[in-house]
């Protein structure tokens, strides 16, 4: 989507472009080594040479790599190529339609407001994507790489955790595999497939590692309109969990397109890439994509459903610093500061109160800005939770028994 590149600790955007057959892994196999480089799994270590910056050619022997290598060593360049042959045709491109008004006297005009990407997981035609790819849309597109479109209709959307399904009334399509994120390990081998900037001729590749696992960013905060790119860490933004932080190249229209293994298995849906420091210095190299762990469970619930459910605390906070601890003339220098209870809330029938500085949740300190969303986000509706939190010098210990989120 074109706009203002944001910043935040690091500026982040959302990969959204405005303007394989199912069982991959039994097809390609459970590969033992990939590149010369043993791999377990079959997720796929970098050879050495990656290290160095020197090209592995899919008829080269790799420099880790005996002279004779043994049948079963795949060159890493031909484990992708194999993997896109698999993957690729089953990563469609979703066209978001809104009414625009462009004040003219014919009236509101269907027009496209952004282009993402998603990727077909089930027979009956269900996609997952991104909820900022479909957000406002009146009409959904979707394009297969052979060139097929089809009506998408919006299963259910989840803004908390950016995920969404569509399904489209067309059976024999091709389908991706879902894989386990939690088999990834950093420097695993991993390929990006979306459509990016929306350019013709179907989905583009590109290919990284692993970089980091479990990460925790703040995404932008949800937006009814895609006229713009939304603020990156901007206040209010929610935090995304259990990230997948990749060097997988990941540029506008990717969002919601899969992050694939070497045995072509889907572990993760592309949603964030970093652009730029808060002085406005480019970064390279730092993309983010959701667990398909995560994007499994949210997926189930939205077909079941419609919605997907989340705990729900009921407060307003902001994150302490010692700067703002001075400011707001609290003893404490690491915590949430609650700035608002909400009437009725759980928090609010728990005993907390406007001005309690929380320190510790589950008995886990509170020392990130994400660390209090995370621990409650491990829960469902209906746990119990102990808050320490700090209220006039004193320490108290509340029991919050979470509620469900509202809609």
């Amino acid at each position: 989507m074109k706009g203002k590149h944001c910043h935040l600790a690091a500026a982040l955007v959302l990969a959204l472009s405005l303007a394989a057959v199912s069982g991959c892994s039994s097809l390609l196999g459970n590969r033992a080594q990939v590149g010369g480089t043993t791999t377990p799994g079959g997720t796929g270590t970098p050879p050495a040479t990656r290290a160095t910056g020197t090209p592995t050619s899919r008829n080269s022997t790799p420099q880790s790599a005996p002279a004779t290598a043994p049948a079963s060593v795949v060159p890493v360049s031909r484990a992708i190529r194999d993997v896109v042959e698999c993957v690729r045709p089953a990563v469609v491109q979703v066209t978001n339609q809104q009414h625009v008004n462009p004040e003219l006297s014919q009236g509101a005009v269907l027009q496209t407001i952004g282009i993402g990407s998603g990727v077909i997981y089930d027979p009956s035609g269900l996609i997952l994507t991104n909820d900022h790819v479909v957000i406002g849309a009146e009409r959904l597109l979707v394009t297969l790489p052979d060139g097929r479109s089809f009506d998408g209709r919006l299963v259910g959307s989840d803004p908390q955790t950016d995920l969404a399904v569509l399904r489209v009334n067309q059976q024999g399509l091709p389908t991706a595999e879902l894989g386990d994120a939690a088999s990834l390990a950093v420097g695993d081998w991993v390929v990006a497939i979306g459509n990016a900037l929306a350019l013709t001729g179907g989905p583009t590749v590109t290919q990284g590692i692993v970089s980091a696992l479990d990460r925790a960013i703040q995404a932008p905060p949800s937006s009814s309109s895609q006229t713009a790119t939304p603020q990156a860490g901007s206040q209010g933004g929610r935090f995304l969990f259990n990230l997948i932080q990749t060097d997988a190249a990941i540029n506008p229209g990717n969002s919601g397109g899969p992050l694939v293994n070497l045995q072509g298995q889907v572990v993760g849906i592309n949603t964030l890439v970093a652009v730029s420091t808060p002085s406005g210095e480019p970064i390279e190299g730092i993309g983010f994509a959701t667990s398909i762990n995560t994007a499994r469970a949210i997926a189930d619930q939205l077909v079941a459903t419609g919605r997907a459910v989340h705990p729900y605390l009921g407060i307003q906070y902001v994150p302490l610093s010692p700067a703002l601890a001075a400011r707001l003339n609290v003893s404490e220098q690491r915590g949430m500061y609650i700035q608002n209870v909400v009437a009725n809330s759980p928090a609010a029938q728990a005993g907390l109160r406007q001005g309690d500085v929380i320190v510790s949740a589950d008995g886990q300190t509170l020392d990130t800005e994400s660390s209090l969303a995370r621990v409650i986000e491990s829960h469902k509706p209906g746990d119990t939770i102990a808050l320490t939190v700090v209220r006039d010098g004193r320490r108290l210990t509340l029991q919050v028994t979470l509620g469900q989120q509202p809609s």
